[in-house]
């Protein structure tokens, strides 16, 4: 099964699946997917494969996308991975949930939280105006029809929101095992 993590900027997704990645190391049914991203190494955020866009464009991905001015690429060879049972957790755009459902046998997890909360978390981090983070609270993507989506409120400590995203794994697991 491919676990699609998807959810808007501030939900945490960066830091549940850091926590998911710790507690769940040696785990051989998991395999957190490493994005391969068109921005540099030391620019902050995720742990990625930076690459150029010559050598993004050169290489041979399961999914990609562009967003924020960037190209964005899921490994070809999570597809190996899949057919020997391993459950993939992959942080993806909600634009390539479709796309992903009509090739791999998916579960979506959206990790969000309360408006109120994205804009706070969103703001301490010092990249956007109080206007661009209200235009992008305000982006809405629709789920496409017949993908299971598992929701997990991180309104809490990151304790807790970890617990919650570890539980969604073991049910995805779970799920694939069927």
């Amino acid at each position: 099964m491919l676990v699609l993590v998807v959810g808007p900027s501030g939900a945490g997704k960066d830091t549940l699946l850091n926590a998911a990645r710790r507690a769940l190391a040696g785990d051989a049914r998991f395999r957190f997917v490493r994005r391969v991203i068109t921005r540099p190494a030391e620019s902050g955020g995720e742990d990625h494969e930076a690459v150029t866009e010559a050598q993004f464009v050169a290489r041979n991905f399961a999914l990609h996308w562009q967003a924020h001015g960037l190209r964005y690429g899921i490994p070809a060879d999570i597809a190996t991975d899949l057919a020997s049972g391993v459950v993939v957790v992959a942080n993806v755009s909600r634009a390539v949930v479709a796309e992903a459902a009509t090739r791999f046998h998916v579960k979506v997890v959206e990790v969000t939280a309360p408006p109120r909360i994205l804009a706070e978390r969103l703001a301490m981090r010092g990249r956007e105006t109080a206007a661009d983070i209200a235009a992008r609270l305000a982006r809405s993507v629709p789920p496409p029809e017949n993908v299971v989506i598992e929701t997990v409120l991180n309104d809490a400590t990151p304790e807790i929101g970890a617990a919650r995203f570890l539980a969604a794994l073991n049910r995805a697991a779970s799920d694939a095992r069927r």
